[in-house]
C-alpha cells in the first residue's frame, strides 16, 4: 500500500433542481468503511424527510496484515429509486475519476414529475460530480497508524524522533506515555525501527 491515490480534499455539497425535484449532492473523504457509513448515516439523519438518500463509496481496506496490500470496497444503493438509476451513476463518477477513500450521498426531494430512468441517472450523476468538484481532488499516500508506549524516561527521546519525522501524533501522559502515530505506510517500518533502536527496545509498539 505504498502507491499514492486520488481522494477528496474536504467535505462539500452542491444542489440544483430538475423539473421540481431538488437534488443535493454531498461528498467527503473517508479513510475507512466505518467513516463512509457514518457519513451516510449523518446525511440520512439530516434529511430524514427526503424522498431518497442515495449513497456510494469506494474505500481501501487491507486484504491482510500491514503491508499485504489492499482491496477496494465499493458500495452503492438506489434507496428505492428504479434499479440502476441512482446509486450506480453516483458510484460511476467516483470510478471514472479514479477517486478512492471517498463517499458521496445524493439527497432527492421529489417534485411531482417523474424523470424516468435516464433522467434520474443524469441527475444523480450530476449531483455526485458537482459535489466532488466542490470538494476538490487531492493526492494522498496510504497512511498507517500505530501506538508507542514508553516510560517517562524515554518519552523525550521518542517525542524528538516523532517531531523530526514526517508524521502526525498525539501524546497521552498517564502512568506511562502513549503516542498515537499516523505516518505514510512506506515510512512506518523505518520509524518503528528508529524508535526501538533509540530506546534499546524498551518502547512497546503496537
Amino acid at each position: 500500500m505504498t502507491d499514492a491515490y486520488r481522494t477528496l480534499a474536504e467535505r462539500a455539497d452542491a444542489d440544483f433542481e430538475v423539473q421540481g425535484s431538488e437534488f443535493i449532492g454531498y461528498a467527503a473523504p473517508a479513510a475507512t468503511v466505518e467513516d463512509a457509513e457514518a457519513f451516510v448515516e449523518s446525511v440520512e439523519r439530516e434529511h430524514a424527510d427526503a424522498t431518497h438518500n442515495v449513497p456510494a463509496y469506494r474505500v481501501r481496506v487491507e486484504s491482510g496484515g500491514p503491508g499485504d496490500g489492499y482491496m477496494l470496497r465499493e458500495y452503492q444503493s438506489d434507496d428505492g429509486e428504479p434499479t440502476g438509476s441512482a446509486g450506480k451513476p453516483a458510484l460511476n463518477v467516483l470510478q471514472q475519476q479514479d477517486i478512492e477513500n471517498a463517499v458521496v450521498v445524493v439527497t432527492r426531494y421529489f417534485g411531482g414529475t417523474e424523470l424516468g430512468v435516464g433522467g434520474l441517472a443524469r441527475a444523480y450523476s450530476r449531483a455526485a460530480k458537482e459535489a466532488i468538484e466542490a470538494a476538490g481532488v487531492a493526492e494522498r499516500r496510504p497512511q498507517e497508524r500505530f501506538t508507542v508506549t514508553v516510560e517517562y524516561d524515554d518519552s523525550g527521546t521518542v517525542r524528538g524522533i516523532l517531531e523530526s519525522a514526517d508524521c502526525e501524533f498525539d501524546a497521552d501522559y498517564g502512568e506511562a506515555v502513549s503516542f498515537d502515530v499516523t505516518v505514510a505506510s512506506e515510512d512506518a517500518g523505518d520509524l518503528r525501527e528508529r524508535i526501538q533502536s533509540a530506546t534499546s527496545g524498551r518502547a512497546a509498539v503496537e
